[in-house]
């Protein structure tokens, strides 16, 4: 029978309880350390592998990338118990647009290749410099950012962006208007380059909420089993005044991840004792 997505998944408070049983408890960390080491090993054969692809054209890499994605998923699904539901996909648009995405995980940042087509995150810069993986970062186009530069900062991302966008196909354009992972059910700290970038490129916005910080908590080795939901909501077309796109903005992604709180019956820990954001 199919759960009424508007209820509490009753088998999520045997394991979020203050207190839960120490075999329950060793378990998750068990699981939680064999998926951490997959992970990563899944990552660095994902990296060997695509060499190649240096040489290549960038579709290559990007299927590379895709099966890193998927397979990550599939590892988090078969070792940690935790599931992904994807709502509202049907709303991204064909062509090229800008994902604003709530940053609650680790999660989010390689996830997305799984369901957008050709997606270029807006990222730190201090990701490039890592041997390897930033060069994999710089052949797949993807934006560094340096947050301490202010409004040059913008400028040259916004540039960047136009650049990624202004392609033969099609891109994603994915950034985190929060620049930094929140807690579930912190209080929003939206930044001003989301609305820089949205006046100046002039396409729609699609507002994408999530709850992967119940399951993927930032800080912690722990894999915690149930189901990521990541919901696309409506976009939000071109052409709005800055006042108005911010507050839809963050009214849209804020009121539907607390919708997506509240349905999995999980309070945050975090929350609850007040801490705020995290850097990467």
């Amino acid at each position: 029978m199919t759960r009424d997505p508007d209820k509490p998944d009753p088998r999520l408070s045997e394991i979020f309880t203050d207190r839960p049983p120490v075999s329950r408890s060793i378990a998750i960390y068990v699981r939680s350390l064999v998926f951490n080491v997959l992970f990563y090993a899944n990552l660095t054969c994902h990296m060997i592998a695509a060499l190649p692809t240096f040489a290549l054209p960038y579709p290559f890499l990007r299927a590379f990338i895709r099966s890193y994605a998927l397979t990550s998923l599939w590892l988090l699904r078969v070792v940690c118990g935790t599931k992904v539901e994807w709502r509202g996909t049907d709303q991204i648009p064909k062509g090229a647009c800008i994902v604003a995405c709530k940053h609650q995980s680790l999660w989010e940042t390689f996830s997305l290749y799984a369901v957008l087509d050709d997606p270029v995150y807006v990222l730190k810069r201090e990701l490039m410099w890592v041997p390897l993986f930033g060069w994999y970062m710089w052949k797949a186009g993807l934006i560094p950012i340096d947050r301490s530069a202010g409004m040059a900062a913008l400028a040259r991302m916004t540039a960047r962006a136009q650049q990624a966008l202004a392609g033969r196909y099609p891109r994603q354009l994915v950034i985190f208007p929060e620049g930094t992972r929140r807690s579930p059910g912190a209080e929003p700290s939206y930044k001003p380059g989301i609305v820089y970038l949205y006046d100046r490129i002039g396409l729609p916005c699609v507002p994408l909420a999530l709850n992967s910080g119940l399951f993927w908590p930032r800080r912690s080795l722990r894999r915690l089993p149930g189901t990521i939901v990541a919901e696309v909501l409506q976009p939000i077309p071109p052409g709005l005044d800055k006042d108005t796109f911010f507050k839809r903005l963050q009214d849209t992604i804020e009121q539907a991840s607390a919708r997506l709180l509240r349905q999995s019956g999980v309070k945050d820990r975090e929350s609850e004792n007040g801490r705020g954001a995290s850097h990467h």
